[in-house]
């Protein structure tokens, strides 16, 4: 059994997908890039910026569905520039202190809207 996780706290699905599936104990969110939830929109700003917006969504979307971030097992992390690996590696810290979950970090040719992150996770439920 699957359910579909869906908060106004993170942005609107924009296409035909949902923002997370908990399933098997396990949640599982879509890519998330820097929109701001309140407006729709992509915020301005450098890789840390995005970086912090990216993380704020899937807080909130992960909250939603009865979790936290400290529950996060595994992230995949799309950049634009493997050159903005660092400045996107030092706001990533701040949201997983400790035990931090398994990661892998890939440059994409493109990412939606042009952004410079695209960020997703797979979290206990």
């Amino acid at each position: 059994m699957k359910e579909i996780i869906a908060t106004e706290k993170g942005p609107k699905a924009i296409g035909p997908y949902s923002q997370a599936v908990k399933a098997n104990g396990f949640i599982f969110t879509a890519g998330q890039v820097p929109f701001d939830p309140a407006t729709g929109q992509l915020i301005e700003g450098d890789v840390a910026w995005q970086t912090a917006r990216v993380l704020e969504n899937l807080k909130a979307i992960v909250e939603a569905a009865g979790s936290s971030l400290e529950r996060a097992v595994k992230a995949t992390v799309y950049l634009k520039d493997m050159n903005d690996f660092a400045a996107m590696n030092e706001v990533y810290a701040r949201y997983f202190p400790k035990e931090p979950p398994a990661r892998s970090t890939v440059e994409a040719a493109r990412l939606p809207r042009d952004v410079r992150v695209e960020i997703d996770l797979i979290v206990l439920a």
